[in-house]
């Protein structure tokens, strides 16, 4: 049995992973095992103290593995568990929520899927990126990095020359700004409005160790709803490349039956509260669902690609596979172009392009 646990923590300005090991060891889940954990400055660099035996333990944002498990591999390491997101919605810092924005207002936003999704949510606005902004106002190029970004946008709205701006929250604590927030929530008051799916990897930990690691080592770090995000994101969304990543949306999540229960009745939806039976039409109370949402949007906001599901927790790896089945079918039939029936019928092109 180990007599300390070495952990080596990777930070981002969107995902303090720092801040989620110091609430897990605050909290009555507390690990049995001393944590001695110590801050590394990115991936490469915990890889390679990890592989070199330095540490027994990586945390880091998930988002940073994403094109880089085949570097891993190699080192002879894998992913033994991961924590819940705890705060994956973006924030919208601004006087006004974005129904109540004036017509034309200014939103900039660093994120392809944060202003499509803006785009989908209200129309006549002009929402932006940051580039985009300061090359037609003729102003420096915007800073990279994203607090350095944040405290630039919020120059721009104290000034007036911007009505709002998108952050991640642990970006907007850390500024301290005085703004006014409004979350980016993914359930919509009424069935079918408005709605903001979590980048991919938003918030999400995962645990990094060298293969062979002890399970019941690694399961006092990790949580089974974040093992399940982690797995779903990884069978998901891993292959996906960079541009159409930065285009996807997607939430998973565990969800009691109760909630969904009451989410079904509110709704009238009757497809969710059947989902919510087993085979002789039994309600089960204390069964755990997942919920997994996934989508993407055209670039005027106008068409949005979705699929859900909700699958038994007991099933979920399964059910993952036959649902990333079904949503290649449906990007495939859905992104090519309409065949004609006769020679006289006008061309119609595909329902969404994933290349503007």
């Amino acid at each position: 049995m180990m007599d300390e646990l070495t952990l080596a923590i990777v930070d981002s300005p969107d995902c303090p992973v720092s801040e989620h090991i110091a609430i897990l060891s605050a909290s009555g889940d507390a690990p049995e095992i001393p944590l001695d954990s110590r801050t590394v400055s990115g991936f490469s660099e915990g890889l390679t103290l990890l592989e070199g035996g330095e540490f027994d333990m990586v945390a880091m944002p998930a988002r940073l593995l994403h094109g880089r498990q085949a570097e891993m591999l190699a080192a002879g390491c894998e992913v033994v568990g991961a924590r819940v997101p705890r705060r994956p919605n973006l924030v919208l810092v601004s006087e006004n929520k974005i129904g109540y924005q004036p017509k034309s207002a200014i939103i900039l936003s660093d994120s392809k899927l944060v202003r499509r999704q803006l785009r989908r949510a209200r129309r006549g606005l002009r929402i932006l990126g940051p580039t985009a902004f300061a090359a037609i106002n003729d102003l420096d190029a915007p800073p990279s990095g994203p607090v350095p970004l944040a405290e630039w946008m919020e120059g721009l709205r104290q000034s007036e020359e911007i009505d709002g701006y998108i952050t991640s929250r642990p970006v907007y604590d850390e500024l301290d700004i005085g703004g006014r927030r409004h979350a980016l929530l993914p359930d919509p008051k009424d069935r079918g409005g408005v709605h903001f799916l979590p980048l991919p990897y938003a918030d999400l930990v995962i645990l990094m160790a060298r293969m062979r690691f002890p399970i019941s080592i690694s399961e006092q770090l990790s949580e089974p709803e974040g093992n399940t995000s982690w797995r779903v994101h990884d069978q998901m969304i891993s292959g996906l490349s960079e541009e159409i990543l930065e285009r996807t949306g997607i939430l998973v999540r565990h969800r009691h039956v109760r909630s969904l229960m009451k989410q079904a009745e509110r709704d009238k939806d009757i497809t969710l509260e059947q989902s919510c039976h087993d085979t002789e039409g039994e309600v089960l109370d204390d069964d755990v669902r997942v919920e997994i949402r996934l989508e993407i949007i055209s670039k005027n906001g106008h068409k949005t690609l979705g699929l859900d599901r909700i699958v038994r927790y007991v099933n979920f790896e399964y059910a993952t596979i036959s649902l990333l089945r079904d949503w290649e079918v449906l990007v495939r039939e859905a992104t090519r172009e309409v065949p004609k029936d006769f020679y006289t019928d006008i061309d119609a092109s595909a329902y969404i392009d994933l290349v503007e």
